[in-house]
């Protein structure tokens, strides 16, 4: 008992931003998915958007123009997988080189003195982060796949659909889309959350304020933006 107790009270610091961190990470992905019901968003109205472009889709015979768009969004999603993979190599050279990074940052000013065990924490945590992120680009890409099956499938304009049907086949690869579309974003907001982390290495404090900027900027981007003001425009909700 008494070890874990002078556990704590030498790394409450540390503990205190990893959890600020966790609450802010996991916290504003729950935020941002339930508002996304209920007040307009960049999800909320891009789905829209996404609705639109599938009831157009089924008036047209040669769909190689919504297919092509399909495929230029994969290779949007692929390029930050391919990237994520990058990142983790270098992160998992780092942890071979921890004592190099501790005195190249040791130098710089306000840096809080850390030990090797709790760098490598860190260094974790970034690992973890980033194989988060990469699962979700590699979600994505395969949802983008299924909306890409989903088109080919979809009737044509000469069959005998009602709009009923239409609305429903439209609906159905919309959410699909948006399911891929949601994914790569959360990715990127791991990517956010990951230059936050960056902070640690220097001061556990200034790691809590990185987080609580990301959150910040990801929210007036999300909800308060100036393209989400123009998107509502085109939607005629302005």
């Amino acid at each position: 008992m008494s070890t874990l107790v002078s556990f704590f009270s030498a790394n409450w610091l540390n503990l205190l931003a990893l959890l600020w961190f966790l609450t802010c990470f996991k916290g504003y992905m729950f935020y941002a998915r339930k508002r996304s019901y209920d007040t307009p968003c960049l999800a909320s109205l891009l789905h829209m958007y996404r609705h639109e472009w599938m009831l157009r889709m089924l008036t047209r015979e040669v769909r190689i123009a919504d297919t092509t768009a399909i495929a230029n969004l994969e290779r949007g999603v692929s390029f930050f997988a391919s990237t994520t993979m990058l990142i983790l190599a270098g992160l998992m050279t780092i942890l071979g080189s921890t004592q190099k990074a501790i005195d190249v940052v040791a130098d710089l000013p306000f840096v809080y003195p850390a030990t090797r065990a709790e760098w490598e924490l860190k260094v974790l945590v970034l690992i973890v982060l980033f194989i988060y992120a990469f699962f979700k680009f590699t979600w994505s890409l395969r949802q983008y796949g299924f909306v890409s099956i989903m088109i080919g499938g979809a009737p044509l304009p000469t069959e005998a659909v009602s709009e009923e049907q239409a609305n429903a086949h439209a609906g159905r690869i919309a959410k699909m889309t948006s399911m891929a579309a949601n994914n790569f974003n959360i990715g990127l907001r791991s990517y956010y959350f990951a230059i936050a982390v960056l902070g640690w290495f220097i001061n556990p404090w200034f790691f809590m304020a990185l987080t609580g900027g990301v959150v910040f900027i990801l929210y007036r981007r999300e909800f308060k933006s100036s393209t989400l003001k123009t998107l509502m425009m085109s939607q005629g909700q302005l």
